[in-house]
């Protein structure tokens, strides 16, 4: 009996795991010189997460001959830009460097700012071309502070899908769109938590630099260069200083960041030689990430991995049989928890056909509460899905319809 509870308690815990981690990237991309103890940030790399891996150089940012369209018009751009400080070098796709960039899976683009360069720049992965946001500055500040405290070193795409850049003084939450027409809102200043007394986010000691990422709930985390942590509620903008990381080498500075598969957070060091770091958030205790063929320096990470902010370790048996996804048309799709009872679930797309899809939830009585547009670019793709705090307890609909608004899949949803 006991051998038989033992594999059942193993069973559960590989189901856990496996829908944990069936949506998430396996690799970050990452900025680094091209080989180790350098330090021109201007070379982009795929790191696999499995393997330990780097890919060749994707993308050589200092080279200026690279063409540069307009992210607006879609057009080359004939005209080169002449930076007042940085002259010619601000044609580079990662001219003076780059400390800041964000994956956004879902049109398969890598945005980024060069450091001293004060425009919003991505590049498009399919293509690998290189697009800048020309008719709009990114923080509005083109000539950057001596403590470069209105530099942009923290980016990251939140689960709004929206992409999120902040200034190393935090003076500026900058907001911008994923579209086809990028636009940029400047939030304002982040506010510090009462509780945060003498470690502020804007001290330039213990806050600046560093790298920022996103949760499945509304929230931001930073975590500085001087290894501190600090958790950004995006509804109020308020910081709330969790603590500073522990058993990190004394000349490891965090400037790269990214959640893995498993939900630790993978670190990487602009700084310190010889491997990278993985961070427990709920203890703030890191352990070391072994590479197979030795750590580049970084100075930044990215993946479209949301931080998981649930307590998944505490499930109890029954809770984690519902994390299985259920009602699989024909390995298809699956949706799951059911019933959801923290008003959020996940959609499976196993292998559905690449396209655009519009997913819909609708009540008893046949009023649609929810809509969203879904883009599959692969198989084993999730989305998801926030239902209102204000819905009734009841059965839904879950209904995806194809390009054509042809019902694709259907399927009950309890709401408890």
């Amino acid at each position: 009996m006991t051998k038989h509870l033992r594999y059942f308690s193993f069973l559960l815990s590989s189901i856990l795991a496996a829908n944990l981690a069936f949506a998430q990237d396996n690799f970050a991309y990452a900025i680094t010189d091209v080989q180790e103890q350098k330090f021109n940030w201007s070379f982009l790399r795929k790191l696999d997460l499995n393997t330990g891996v780097y890919s060749n150089i994707l993308l050589n940012g200092t080279d200026q001959g690279i063409t540069a369209y307009d992210a607006a018009t879609r057009k080359q751009m004939n005209s080169p830009m002449i930076d007042a400080r940085y002259g010619q070098l601000a044609n580079a796709a990662f001219g003076t460097g780059v400390a800041a960039i964000a994956f956004d899976k879902k049109n398969d683009r890598l945005y980024y700012t060069p450091m001293f360069v004060d425009q919003l720049r991505y590049v498009d992965l399919k293509t690998m071309k290189v697009y800048y946001l020309n008719n709009e500055a990114l923080t509005g500040k083109p000539l950057k502070s001596s403590d470069q405290g209105n530099v942009v070193t923290r980016m990251v795409i939140a689960s709004d899908g929206n992409g999120y850049a902040m200034t190393n003084d935090a003076t500026q939450l900058l907001q911008f769109t994923t579209g086809k027409k990028p636009a940029i809102v400047d939030l304002g200043t982040i506010v510090d938590d009462q509780s945060n007394q003498h470690i502020s986010i804007h001290n330039s000691c213990s806050s600046y630099g560093g790298d920022m990422i996103a949760d499945d709930n509304g929230n931001l985390y930073v975590i500085s260069a001087r290894n501190n942590v600090f958790r950004i509620d995006l509804s109020t903008r308020i910081a709330k200083h969790l603590g500073t990381i522990s058993n990190l080498p004394l000349n490891f500075t965090v400037n790269g960041a990214a959640v893995m598969a498993d939900n630790k957070i993978l670190l990487a060091s602009a700084t310190a030689v010889g491997t990278y770091y993985r961070l427990d958030i709920k203890s703030l205790v890191a352990a070391p990430f072994i590479l197979e063929n030795g750590a580049l320096q970084s100075s930044d990470l990215a993946n479209s991995n949301l931080l998981i902010s649930g307590n998944h370790s505490n499930l109890t048996e029954l809770e984690a049989l519902k994390t299985k996804p259920i009602n699989l048309d024909e390995n298809k799709i699956g949706v799951f928890p059911n019933p959801v009872t923290n008003n959020q679930f996940v959609v499976q797309f196993g292998q559905l056909e690449p396209g655009t899809y519009t997913l819909q939830l609708t009540d008893a009585t046949g009023r649609q509460v929810l809509q969203q547009t879904v883009t599959i670019t692969g198989i084993n793709q999730s989305q998801l899905v926030k239902i209102n705090s204000t819905s009734s307890r009841s059965i839904y609909q879950v209904k995806l319809l194809n390009a054509a608004n042809r019902s694709v899949y259907t399927s009950k949803l309890i709401v408890q």
